[in-house]
């Protein structure tokens, strides 16, 4: 079976083509291809409230040239989710509409809680062959970190905190959101500690390869600060240019580091699994099971 997902997020719009094999005790997902495109809705949206006519004539581009791809790649099924960026801007009713016109494309903009349900539905646990542990999943984003605290398939808790490496450049995030999430995650982990921290988003992911970790081995909460710190003591050009970040990339990788270390250092989590899947894997699980339940 094929299907896409498409995730509007507060810094970039992604589109994952994945197709999943069903004939086995459990099924098998396959990244096809994999689209990202750094459009940045964010910056007007946690600034402004609003997205701007560029912005927009962008992200409608995008969502366009995304159908023609799907249609191209004929999936049974496909969803498309916006997250932070989208709920606070004052307009997003009339840009949901606009590329409904333009594209076809039905965009539904989820709260912070569907946002975590979704990621939740990649059932990272599985992958990783240790259901008995406690995890920390932390999803780190532009506009908002998700955090869910699971084991064995149970939820214990899971929140959605308006800290995102957008708003974190943007400057506004204040000392009363950070130490929300502080009290949230020293609360919840009190009575579940976690054994290790899972972690998703593109930051996370650039910051294990940099980190010169073996796929399939641990990040330590170390690796985070030590990187954090190795980064901030380059002036933005000269980490595109000394270290090779993408420009998208190379501002917003700090206040991530940041976001995941502190999440660790407040839970008391030393070991962080990076599994590099977020909300799109999750939409694709969310759409298989959809079609597997149709069939029962």
């Amino acid at each position: 079976m094929k299907f896409a997902a498409i995730d509007v997020g507060s810094n970039a719009v992604r589109l994952l083509l994945s197709r999943v094999d069903s004939e086995g005790v459990d099924p098998v997902y396959e990244k096809i291809s994999f689209m990202r495109m750094p459009i940045r809705l964010g910056e007007d949206a946690f600034v402004h409230n609003n997205i701007s006519p560029e912005k927009v004539s962008h992200l409608v581009s995008t969502m366009i040239a995304f159908r023609h791809l799907m249609d191209a790649y004929e999936p049974i099924d496909f969803m498309a989710c916006a997250t932070s960026a989208m709920r606070e801007a004052e307009n997003s009713d009339e840009i949901v509409s606009l590329i409904k016109k333009k594209s076809g494309i039905d965009l539904k903009v989820i709260s912070g809680r569907k946002e975590a349900k979704i990621i939740y539905s990649n059932r990272i646990e599985k992958l990783l062959g240790s259901s008995d542990s406690t995890y920390l999943h932390i999803d780190v984003g532009g506009g908002s970190t998700e955090l869910i605290l699971f084991k064995g398939g149970k939820v214990f808790a899971y929140r959605s905190f308006n800290i995102g490496t957008i708003r974190m450049l943007e400057g506004i995030v204040t000392k009363h959101d950070w130490n929300e999430m502080k009290r949230w995650v020293k609360s919840v982990t009190r009575d579940h500690m976690p054994d290790y921290a899972i972690g998703s988003g593109g930051n996370i992911n650039k910051l294990f390869r940099m980190s010169g970790r073996k796929d399939g081995t641990l990040l330590m909460d170390k690796d985070i600060k030590d990187l954090n710190k190795y980064l901030k003591g380059f002036t933005l050009e000269q980490r595109i240019t000394k270290i090779g970040l993408r420009p998208d990339r190379a501002d917003v990788i700090v206040p991530a580091s940041k976001i995941y270390y502190s999440v660790m250092k407040w839970g008391n989590i030393n070991h962080m699994h990076v599994p590099q899947l977020g909300l799109a894997d999750g939409i694709i699980h969310v759409l298989y099971k959809k079609h597997k339940e149709s069939y029962i």
